[in-house]
């Protein structure tokens, strides 16, 4: 027997696995009353809100996926919001801004976490918004043993608390201090919030669908629209230094719903791979699953096998950069083309690429944006800016910069990489559920006083120059890096699977299937192995810089593998043994209907229950 880090859970009730242990027994509790898991995923989400503050919130953003037993065919859920109507390039560039700032409202989309969650649970789940909220407004009135890593992060974001965001401070400071970690905090504006979208549903009475979309027109069309909208007008530090308002209204949240859609897929090794649309980076999974067929090679026990993976991920980083967004001319059907799939896998060498090469679907010439060239801005420090689960990689060579590489890195302006929070969920019934809320976190902007939350900064992933796939043009979605994935065999849903981590989602995820699915290990076997990505591409995150040839791992790899690929022109950048990939996964076995879970340990904060 291989010894992993936790059992692989199995079970015939029902699993969570998600990036808290909070959220995740918040979950549990759902389906053990008897929801399923839609409303797990719900109460778990919520949950998130309030004891992750610095990897997500109420006004930040939410792809999901669902597929059951009963309704086979993956749908995706996408609460990604627009650009507001007032987030046009030439605001921008009047306000002297060469690109988004990574911090601050002028930064944010229209949230869309809150809706998301609202009308999974009106359109898939069973139970009431007063019932799975339960658990996260007694977290936010009653407290919660404060992470470390909360506290950490509003350590580094303290001065500009004080000197700038001193509506943050009021809410995180405690004598002018971060909180002692392991000490109960409350957010009680939070909670009154909550409670009050609560009682819209309690006051319209009708059935549950009725109720949950009162709660949804409080926060839309309501009170917390009308107070973000206010908010957003007072002149605010972003990063970067530049005071501004931003330019979110409450007719930008009353012009937004969450809405369904059909999944992006592909058929690999007798399974089907669900993923979100063109508008995020999900199909870049797809792609490079398609590119190690054609290369022919998926092993990972092998330098060719590591190699091959990480040169298909730099094509499809390429892809994503040239073709990816809300704006893109090109089909999903014509980047998973066999042919144009053949010439770009004839495109990986046996020496590693320091090039950025998209490619030409449907013969288009491709066009990156200008910034995205840039090397040099890689190694800027800016604390607000960027996703909070994957610190930057610094200096090539230098062996674990910093105590935990896997956490978000932070800096002084508010500026974060990295990303974010997960759960899954699957049920006696064969619902599965992967999502991947993030933005809106505490560092990301000022928290507005009447409502307990901040908002997001999603924006910073669009463009400024126009005619991109992915360029800020109002009424569009930034292209998110928030990438949950479903699994399906014979057309039934087996897997719902997703980490944070920000541009490193899918190249994680990417890993864990190749473990699972090719190499027949286990759940938690698959995600205790030790994992790499790259980062030679164009980052999502502020300053959005390219790491030419660079390859993050793990030290746990073995020594022969690191020696090939350092010799095949890799630029290695060890990272300590358990760091990289926050991996959630639940399964279930359609024949005996048993169910099964596991969750990451690096970090020692992720955790998987059932029964």
């Amino acid at each position: 027997m291989t010894f992993t880090t936790r059992p692989t859970l199995a079970g015939t009730l029902g699993m969570v696995s998600s990036t808290h242990w909070l959220a995740s027994q918040a979950g549990m509790a759902m389906l053990e009353l008897g929801g399923n898991a839609a409303d797990g995923a719900v109460a778990a989400g919520l949950v998130l809100q309030v004891v992750e503050p610095h990897l997500n919130g109420p006004g930040g953003d939410l792809p999901l996926m669902v597929a059951s037993v009963e309704d086979p065919t993956p749908r995706v859920l996408c609460g990604q919001g627009p650009a507001p109507a007032g987030a046009t390039p030439e605001h921008f560039l009047a306000a002297g801004l060469d690109r988004v700032p990574g911090s601050g409202p002028l930064a944010t989309a229209v949230p869309g976490a809150f809706e998301a969650w609202m009308v999974l649970l009106r359109d898939k789940g069973t139970m009431t918004a007063s019932q799975v909220a339960a658990p996260a407004l007694g977290y936010a009135l009653n407290g919660h043993p404060i992470l470390e890593r909360v506290c950490t992060t509003i350590g580094t974001v303290r001065e500009l608390f004080t000197s700038h965001w001193t509506t943050s401070a009021d809410q995180w400071l405690v004598d002018g201090a971060p909180p002692a970690p392991g000490s109960l905090v409350t957010n009680l504006v939070w909670a009154r919030t909550l409670q009050r979208l609560l009682d819209a549903e309690s006051a319209e009475g009708g059935t549950r669908e009725q109720g949950i979309d009162a709660v949804r027109r409080a926060w839309s069309h309501g009170f917390v629209a009308e107070a973000i909208g206010a908010f957003a007008q007072r002149p605010c530090h972003h990063a970067g230094g530049r005071v501004l308002p931003g330019v979110i209204t409450a007719a930008d949240l009353a012009d937004f719903e969450a809405t369904w859609e059909d999944a992006a897929v592909i058929e690999w090794h007798g399974h089907t791979i669900a993923k979100t649309g063109t508008w995020g980076q999900g199909p870049a999974l797809l792609q490079v699953l398609a590119l190690l067929d054609a290369a022919g090679e998926s092993d990972l026990d092998t330098v060719e096998g590591i190699h091959t993976l990480v040169e298909a991920w730099k094509l499809a980083m390429a892809d994503r950069e040239a073709w990816l967004g809300d704006g893109t001319p090109v089909d999903l059907t014509e980047l998973l083309d066999p042919a144009y799939v053949e010439q770009r896998a004839s495109l990986i060498g046996e020496h590693a690429s320091l090039e950025l090469r998209p490619g030409s679907p449907g013969g288009r010439e491709p066009r990156v944006a200008a910034m995205a060239l840039l090397v040099d801005g890689a190694l800027e420090e800016d604390a607000a800016a960027g996703e909070p689960t994957v610190p930057r990689v610094r200096e090539v060579a230098a062996p674990a910069p910093s105590p935990d590489p896997g956490d978000p890195e932070v800096d002084r302006d508010g500026v974060t990489r990295g990303d974010t929070c997960h759960v899954d969920v699957v049920d006696r019934w064969g619902m599965l559920v992967s999502a991947t809320p993030s933005g809106g976190w505490l560092q990301s902007s000022p928290t507005i006083p009447e409502l307990g939350f901040c908002l997001g900064s999603r924006l910073q992933m669009a463009w400024l120059e126009q005619g991109l796939a992915s360029s800020l043009v109002p009424g569009q979605r930034p292209r998110t890096t928030l990438t949950p994935t479903l699994v399906l065999r014979d057309g039934i849903p087996i897997l719902a699977c997703g980490s944070p981590g920000g541009d490193q989602q899918d190249q994680w995820q990417s890993v864990f299937l190749l473990r699972l699915l090719v190499s027949g290990m286990s759940l938690q076997e698959a995600i205790d192995a030790p994992t790499f990505h790259t980062t030679s591409f164009p980052a999502s995150f502020h300053p959005r810089a390219t790491e030419p040839g660079v390859l993050v791992h793990e030290s746990r790899l073995a020594p022969h593998l690191l020696e090939g690929l350092r010799a095949r022109g890799h630029q290695l950048l060890d990272q300590g043994p358990w760091s990289l990939g926050r991996m959630c996964v639940v399964a279930r076995d359609p024949e005996s209907g048993i169910m099964s879970a596991a969750a990451n340990p690096r970090g020692m904060q992720g955790y998987a229950v059932g029964r």
